[in-house]
């Protein structure tokens, strides 16, 4: 019997794949990416510049043994299939793959499945392929691109400002923050005032006067036409209006991220955290099944099969009269790699159903795309929209109301979506056309400045705006709310001061490239490249002799921010102290630096991060951080030690092991046995 081999990203998908296949099969894992750009060369960027852009690749810190493993699997085989993710990071990671395991033309083939299910994933051999050159050049020239971009903005601004990094998505998202923040700063609330007549069953607003819009600036306004008016109204017009009210289309990621965020309260990066499992597979009794396609795309496609099956399940389950229809979009921007839009794998698989195989998370994530797909293929719902419009002395008040008359997709969609009856009485039982109001009143209302954007809204505004693609929205808002440059109150985004100064700055020398304009265009130019329309090292040529003279202008001429004195002087110069910061975080140190070397040792701050004595020597464990600020903690006799925790060491032993053991939110696990428990 010959031997494949088919590798995947994900070591979870792998073993719900492997149960799919035959014995002739071993399906393995590459955990992600296993090469990266090294960081030798100029300026660190791992790239040629005077090679035609030529990337030198080196294999990812802590992957050479899995790699190792890999090439002997490879060894072993007779024929390997590449699995890896149906999008142009997947063909990169493939190409990868093929690179570095030396695969040959003869004996690999690239498959790609939408869905985590044994029909799909069986279905995909059958249009077994080569890789596509043209997509892995695209993905490769993004990753050339913010390397570089990123390496040289992030060491500008950590030599000139008080910023972290800087990067060519990243950087543009921040953009939009600062620039809604100084919209709402220079707005100047007006004041304006509006007439509501109040009636038994249903209230009135002023509309017109003369069948022409009239706006109240002033309070003497309001009340001079308050003087004029009677209490009684004639109904001068009912116009009865019955509408459709279409679903929304199935899920993109875009979308998907909005509506977790809105409906659920989650961020874009748990959104996409818990979509990837639901993705990979989870174990309904026996099987494990992938129970949603592919969570990253422009889409909103939907396969001829599952339609077809969805509407058996509408026609059996709640009748053929709610059969919809499938809506098509006039949007062909940026789709990429024509995939589907996210949807269940198998409409039967209802979450109510599976719900004791989910976590509670999973299952209000699961609900919301299985109800949003099922909706989008039901019959649009009906509405009778009732308008009246009253006439008193000239002025027009004017009442709006709806029945809804068919449920259509409401019938499953309802509690996702707002959707409440506001009945107007029957006018034509009124007498002599004439209504009569209980009172009439004006209110005092000021116009209000621009919203601060929300995650959700953020997200919108990047899509609509063609800023970055699907995979990026989430790593971006992580980025510029960890790197500080903005905080989140009442769920929206306020700029820091240190994000504000960052974006000055790039804007003072980098305004023709930090910006939407640019960065959607960039957008366009790789989807060129993965066409084959465009040669991706001239597209980095002609971008390398435009931006890298604009760093070195601003190198050269870029004011450097003064760090902020403290109000102490230094006790061994007299100079004035001064707040500096360094990879590892703010430090308070003499102005007079390096004549004076002078830092302030902050005893009290080093206690609160030392946590307790290290297991492993006689150091102490504390709190660090990485280059990238993530918290993790360490032993202070770094590197002769090595102790190094993501969680938290608690000073508790293991009572299975006598291990360290660690705390994370409400779960104690060991690092040395499987022993965990809850933290009461």
């Amino acid at each position: 019997m010959s031997k494949k081999l088919l590798i995947v990203e994900s070591p979870h998908k792998s073993k719900t794949i492997e149960k799919y296949l035959g014995k002739e099969f071993k399906v393995v894992s590459s955990v992600g990416h296993i090469r990266d750009l090294s960081t030798s060369g100029k300026y660190g960027f791992g790239v040629d510049i005077d090679n035609n852009f030529k990337p030198d690749y080196k294999i990812i810190k802590g992957k050479s043994k899995l790699v190792k493993e890999l090439k002997k699997d490879v060894k072993d085989a007779d024929f390997v299939y590449l699995a890896t993710d149906p999008d142009r990071e997947g063909e990169a990671i493939s190409w990868h793959l093929y690179d570095t395991l030396g695969l040959k033309e003869n004996n690999y083939k690239r498959i790609v499945f939408n869905e985590v299910t044994k029909k799909a994933v069986l279905a995909s051999f059958d249009k077994a392929r080569k890789i596509d050159d043209n997509l892995v050049k695209s993905q490769e020239t993004r990753r050339i691109l913010d390397r570089i971009i990123g390496f040289r903005l992030s060491k500008l601004m950590q030599s000139k400002t008080g910023g972290k990094s800087a990067g060519r998505v990243q950087s543009v998202a921040l953009k939009l923050i600062v620039d809604r923040e100084r919209e709402i700063e220079a707005f100047i609330p007006e004041e304006y005032f509006e007439i509501e007549a109040h009636f038994n069953d249903f209230d009135a607003k002023l509309d017109t006067y003369n069948h022409k819009k009239i706006e109240i600036k002033k309070e003497i306004e309001a009340k001079e036409i308050l003087s004029k008016l009677s209490n009684a109204f004639k109904i001068e017009s009912v116009e009865k209006k019955e509408k459709a009210k279409k679903s929304k289309f199935p899920f993109t990621t875009s979308t998907l991220q909005q509506e977790a965020s809105s409906k659920l309260g989650f961020s874009s990066k748990k959104t996409m955290m818990i979509a990837q499992k639901l993705y990979e597979g989870i174990n309904l009794k026996d099987e494990a099944v992938g129970l949603i396609s592919y969570m990253r795309t422009d889409s909103i496609r939907l396969s001829d099969d599952f339609v077809k099956s969805t509407y058996s399940y509408i026609k059996d389950n709640y009748g053929s009269e709610y059969v919809g229809y499938v809506k098509k979009s006039n949007k062909t921007e940026n789709v990429q790699d024509a995939h589907e839009g996210i949807r269940p794998t198998d409409i039967n698989n209802v979450p109510e159903k599976i719900k004791e195989y989910l976590s509670n998370d999973e299952y209000k994530l699961y609900s919301l795309i299985y109800y949003r797909t099922l909706a989008s293929l039901m019959k649009d719902a009906k509405i009778e929209a009732t308008s009246v419009i009253l006439d008193n002395n000239n002025y027009q008040f004017k009442a709006n109301g709806q029945v809804l008359v068919f449920d259509g997709y409401l019938k499953v969609y309802s509690k996702y979506e707002d959707s409440e009856d506001k009945i107007l009485p029957d006018f034509s039982t009124y007498k002599s056309n004439v209504v009569v109001a209980n009172n009439i009143e004006y209110t005092s209302h000021t116009t209000k400045p621009p919203a601060r954007y929300t995650e959700s809204k953020l997200i919108k505004e990047m899509e609509e705006l063609g800023i970055g693609r699907p995979s990026t929205y989430a790593k971006t808002i992580d980025t510029i709310e960890e790197r500080g440059y903005v905080t989140l109150v009442d769920k929206k985004f306020v700029p820091t001061e240190v994000g504000i100064e960052t974006t000055d700055r790039l804007q003072e020398f980098f305004k023709d490239i930090i910006n939407v304009e640019y960065t959607k265009n960039m957008e366009d130019d790789l989807d060129k490249i993965a066409d084959g329309d465009l040669e991706w090292n001239k597209l980095l040529e002609l971008f390398y002799k435009t931006f890298e003279p604009k760093v070195e202008l601003a190198f050269k001429n870029m004011e450097k921010k003064k760090p902020k004195e403290t109000g102490e002087l230094c006790p061994n110069c007299g100079s004035p102290l001064v707040i500096k910061r360094s990879r590892y975080g703010e430090f308070i140190a003499c102005s007079n630096y390096p004549t004076c070397k002078y830092i302030k040792n902050n005893e009290e701050e080093k206690e609160k991060k030392e946590i307790m004595e290290c297991p492993k020597c006689d150091g102490k464990i504390i709190e660090k951080r990485t280059k990238r600020g993530k918290t993790f903690y360490g032993c202070s006799n770094y590197p002769k030690c090595d102790f190094a925790s993501w969680d938290k060491p608690i000073k508790e032993k293991c009572p299975t092991c006598a291990g360290t053991l660690t705390i994370k939110k409400n779960k104690i696990k060991c690092i040395n046995c499987d022993y965990e428990r809850t933290n009461e």
